[in-house]
């Protein structure tokens, strides 16, 4: 190695060295620290003092009921968001992507607003729309289907009804943009045989929309999967921390909550690495199981 390749290299290293030094600071120490404290007795009343006690909350984590009563909860949240975010964005997407259309570019700015606006203003709205006396979804509820107003954030069901329907309307913007774009990258030709042979439009969109669409679909379905999975601001705003009576906690809403409200520190660490573990699991089984590289029949 010469002088110039090594100054160059030591030049490239010096511009390297902010970023990962930010990286180190509000990553990995962060990740490092929490997982130390998975292993210890931190809380409330050791919070200088604490001491590493092995398994013991990992154990904690797993023996409670509450565990896996939140954790099937959170799947349910999860598959029933990210279900209607795709079926609702494709349907979108397929209908802005028809020539007829007018107006495109004023829909696509209307329908991208539940997605630009900051969640904490949306989830906040929501909040107040569910509202039993005042919330418009209740006086729309009266007005037109006359219909007693339901306690919608009064009710276990109806609540967690309530913060689904939330993050649907939050979330379906954003495979509505990447469906759209997957179908402008779609060729014509194969639309045209298929409409010289006499197929149906249904017959097209499952054999030609959407395997040409499957290869942008899938990554988006992945990081919206791992966004609802993780969301909390939803949760935490519009039913109020998790009531009633924490029936309507995922499992970050709880793991935030254990940590900040029972100070419960290393037990909130320890079910925060498993939730880390579940989503780093279900990433690796769902890409392979749903591979992009596969070829298009």
């Amino acid at each position: 190695m010469n002088g110039q390749s090594l100054r160059a290299r030591l030049f490239i290293a010096l511009l390297l060295a902010p970023a990962l030094l930010v990286i180190l600071a509000v990553v990995l120490f962060p990740f490092l620290f929490n997982l130390i404290l998975s292993f210890s007795n931190a809380n409330l009343d050791h919070v200088r003092d604490w001491r590493l006690i092995g398994f013991a909350q990992y154990l904690s984590v797993f023996q409670q009921q509450l565990f896996w009563s939140i954790l099937l909860k959170t799947i349910i949240w999860t598959v029933a968001s990210v279900s209607f975010h795709v079926a609702i964005g494709v349907f979108l997407a397929v209908v802005l992507h028809q020539k007829f259309i007018r107006g495109k570019a004023a829909w696509r700015i209307a329908l991208i607003l539940p997605w630009a606006l900051p969640q904490y203003i949306a989830a906040l709205t929501w909040g107040g729309m569910f509202n039993y006396e005042h919330g418009s979804v209740n006086l729309l509820i009266k007005k037109y289907l006359h219909l007693a107003p339901v306690q919608w954030l009064g009710s276990p069901f109806e609540a967690f009804v309530a913060v689904i329907v939330t993050n649907i309307w939050l979330g379906f913007p954003f495979m509505m943009v990447v469906a759209l774009a997957g179908l402008q990258s779609i060729p014509e030709e194969p639309y045209e045989a298929a409409a010289v042979d006499g197929a149906s439009s249904w017959f097209q969109f499952w054999h030609i929309t959407v395997p040409f669409l499957r290869p942008v679909m899938i990554p988006a379905i992945t990081l919206g999967a791992l966004w609802t999975f993780n969301n909390i601001n939803v949760i935490w705003l519009v039913s109020n921390m998790g009531e009633p009576g924490d029936s309507t906690h995922t499992l970050v809403s709880y793991v935030y909550k254990a940590a900040f409200n029972f100070d419960r520190f290393g037990w909130a660490a320890a079910l925060s690495v498993v939730i880390f573990a579940i989503l780093f699991i279900f990433w690796q089984v769902f890409l392979k199981k749903t591979s992009v590289a596969e070829p298009l029949d």
